[in-house]
């Protein structure tokens, strides 16, 4: 992975965790239910955006390498790490 695009993810996860501390914090002083319910849906829509760049940095680098390969293993190999990934997601 790229030094810039590490950075970014760094960044994006400490925002994460600092949004699932304040949750925290929010669960310690009994906040409305549907309040909470509003922050967890943001702290998962931005893991769902952290796993969107994972997966364009990795289909631009690794995927598209290994599909450049003359290696038929590699290229099957990429393929199913992926089909794995997507099949756990169900």
């Amino acid at each position: 992975m790229r030094s810039e695009h590490q950075q970014d993810l760094i960044n994006r996860l400490k925002t994460i965790e600092g949004h699932v501390r304040g949750v925290q914090r929010m669960v310690d002083a009994d906040t409305y239910c549907i309040d909470l319910l509003k922050q967890t849906r943001a702290i998962q829509q931005s893991l769902a955006k952290l796993d969107s760049i994972i997966l364009a940095e990795h289909l631009r680098t690794c995927v598209t390498t290994a599909i450049r390969s003359d290696a038929i293993s590699e290229r099957e190999r990429v393929v199913n790490e992926l089909l794995q990934v997507f099949e756990k997601l169900q």
